[in-house]
């Protein structure tokens, strides 16, 4: 074989060699996980919704602590308002128990679980991709909150106070804003695991 021949030759050897090391390296990374063709990268999430969340938890912190001093100030001690007739009224009731008068006997343990609850709320946001869920959840933070102030805060004592609550409906258990944000998050909060929706944003299907 010639030079000429051989100098002919050299550009497309040396061709498929190039292509035989690009081919080896992709195969490599897609089996590293890093590859075009890896099915395993994640798609990124955006960022977390930690804002929305407090942002509805102050909301629903600050609606409670607020209707609470009104309450006390212009209701304790006084006649109930009627809303709509008997249906619904106003009226100052203390609760030593949780939503809705439910367990009066164990005020402390109430208190614990209310702590509790914003501990794991406060874990849960580090990881927190999905507006729905940041919703649910600011609105069970805040309730608990609200709730939470009160049994530090009020009489008769420190982790022992009692709960504000004024909102009457006939033939129903009196609450407060902070016992509506929670049950409206908790409901929130089932329907998005029906539904498959993770904190993080992504899809799981059972």
């Amino acid at each position: 074989m010639t030079e000429v021949e051989r100098a002919g030759e050299q550009p497309g050897e040396a061709q498929t060699e190039t292509e035989t090391v690009d081919t080896a390296a992709g195969r490599a990374a897609a089996e590293a996980g890093g590859g075009p063709g890896s099915d395993d990268v994640p798609a990124p999430r955006g960022r977390r919704r930690t804002v929305e969340l407090a942002i509805v938890a102050a909301v629903a912190y600050a609606l409670d602590l607020i209707t609470k001093i009104l309450v006390v100030e212009k209701l304790e001690g006084h006649d109930p308002i009627e809303v709509i007739g008997t249906w619904l009224r106003f009226q100052a009731v203390r609760n030593p128990g949780a939503a809705f008068g439910i367990g009066e006997a164990l005020t402390i343990v109430f208190t614990v679980i209310a702590a509790a609850v914003i501990v794991v709320i406060a874990r849960i946001a580090r990881k927190l991709y999905s507006t729905p869920w940041a919703i649910a959840l600011g609105l069970l933070l805040g309730g608990a909150l609200g709730n939470l102030t009160d049994r530090v805060f009020r009489s008769p004592g420190v982790f022992q106070g009692h709960v504000v609550d004024f909102i009457a409906p006939a033939h129903f258990a009196v609450f407060n804003l902070a016992d509506s944000a929670i049950v409206c998050g908790g409901v929130l909060i089932v329907l998005l695991s029906f539904r498959g929706l993770d904190p993080d944003g992504t899809v799981h299907k059972d």
